[in-house]
């Protein structure tokens, strides 16, 4: 077995594969999960933080390794380069892995790859990046270029940073590219009990727990993992708070009948489940309504599942109905952030197009007097209030409606919430309550 700084060469070779999916197109979690059959739970906790860390900040890396580079990064292949992303990202981000290891192991795989030229170019750019170090003054000011420094040192695409920098100010813009370069925490939503009860209970059992500030029901985990606090309370979704004050915000009334349109993997179904006197959770994948159903099933939750396009509704007179449509998920930049590098410019209105479709069917399934609940968790206006706006200017039997059932500072100046994860610290989400006329 290869050992390099006290990290098993199995642990570094998943890391490697699983960035290579990653740039082919996969999904990080779901190349995770391929790569770890076999690995122990040490070897997998360095192979989750290197990935997840790399791919976090691909650009910042990407400035730095290319100032050594004499033809620039594009002249390099694609396995080298990814090669000296992860060398770079174990040198100047863990502390717990020797500069003699980081660099050797980066060799090695490099000359394998392509020879030792290869390997001797590894060797070099990994020293001079070690030497220089990953200071701000390494990249373009912030002062004088913004847009320049949020791409790089921000490390997020640089059409995505100009278009926040048209709505928000760069010192906003830094604070959210921040807030999205960080480990997400974890949330427990309990469904059986109050957060206090639930707190109790955790801590009894060695987990560390706090409650969430102006988000009642949510509890953040300070220690152990969701596996081990599931364990203990079986009734609880692991759920980000912005997600959960989608469900508050909705407001459902005790005793209706409510319908989720896109409802995998469940959580704000199995949420307004609670109060609700019958909950239908549909979704177009099978394989994504088992999901729901599972948890149903773990959470003890009374919720009927069926496979059906959101386009085409299977049930009217809904009381509530939750359109949580597809979107291009720009506000969960932090709990997933290779989709940054997938995502294209030109989605936000291919995808805004899907969303008012399915908006215009859900439209007939709500039963007079009811409500429609549109929610996303993208920060983009197309696919958040111009939706809305569209949809209400041709269903005029539908008006918006405030709720005071979330803390104020979710909800924006037109009474609809806005979750922004600079200003929360949790991931971004927009809803809008819509009332059919009776």
């Amino acid at each position: 077995m290869r050992v390099h700084g006290g990290v098993p060469g199995a642990a570094r070779d998943a890391a490697f594969q699983i960035r290579q999916q990653v740039e082919r197109g996969r999904r990080l979690d779901v190349a995770l999960g391929s790569a770890f059959t076999g690995l122990s739970q040490r070897d997998r906790a360095f192979a989750h933080d290197l990935t997840y860390g790399v791919t976090r900040l691909r650009g910042r890396l990407d400035h730095l390794i290319g100032a050594h580079v004499h033809k620039g990064i594009d002249s390099l292949l694609p396995g080298v380069l990814e090669v000296l992303r992860l060398g770079a990202y174990q040198l100047l981000y863990m502390g717990s892995v020797p500069t003699y290891a980081a660099v050797s192991e980066s060799v090695d795989r490099a000359t394998s790859l392509a020879g030792k030229g290869a390997g001797g170019l590894v060797n070099a750019v990994l020293r001079r990046v070690g030497e220089a170090g990953y200071g701000e003054e390494h990249f373009p000011s912030f002062t004088d270029d913004p847009a320049g420094f949020l791409s790089t040192w921000g490390s997020h695409p640089g059409w995505m940073v100009a278009r926040w920098l048209e709505r928000w100010t760069p010192a906003e813009v830094r604070a959210l590219v921040e807030s999205n370069n960080r480990q997400p925490s974890v949330y427990l939503v309990p469904l059986d009990r109050t957060a206090d009860e639930a707190r109790v209970v955790l801590v009894e059992a060695g987990l560390h727990c706090e409650s969430v500030a102006d988000v009642d029901g949510c509890l953040r985990l300070n220690s152990g993992t969701p596996a081990e606090a599931l364990d203990v309370l079986p009734c609880a979704l692991v759920q980000d708070p912005a997600a959960y004050l989608v469900v508050r915000y909705a407001d459902v009334p005790p005793g209706t009948k409510v319908a989720d349109l896109c409802a995998a993997p469940g959580g704000k179904a199995l949420v307004a489940a609670a109060g609700a006197r019958y909950t239908l959770a549909a979704d177009r994948s099978e394989r994504r309504i088992r999901m729901v159903r599972e948890n149903a099933k773990r959470t003890q939750s009374r919720i009927g599942c069926v496979v059906a396009d959101a386009a085409h509704p299977p049930f009217v007179d809904a009381d509530v109905v939750l359109v949580d449509v597809p979107c291009t998920g720009t506000g969960t930049l932090a709990r997933h952030p290779d989709a940054r590098w997938r995502l294209r410019e030109d989605s936000i209105a291919e995808l805004a197009e899907v969303q008012r479709r399915f908006l215009d069917a859900a439209a007939s399934s709500v039963a007079p007097g009811g409500l429609l609940v549109y929610s996303t968790c993208t920060l983009e206006p197309e696919e958040n209030d111009e939706t809305v706006d569209a949809f209400l200017a041709t269903h005029p039997e539908f008006r918006s409606e405030a709720t005071e059932a979330v803390q104020a500072r979710f909800i924006d100046g037109r009474g609809r919430l806005a979750v922004l994860p600079h200003q929360s610290g949790f991931d971004g989400s927009f809803a809008a309550r819509l009332r059919r006329q009776a």
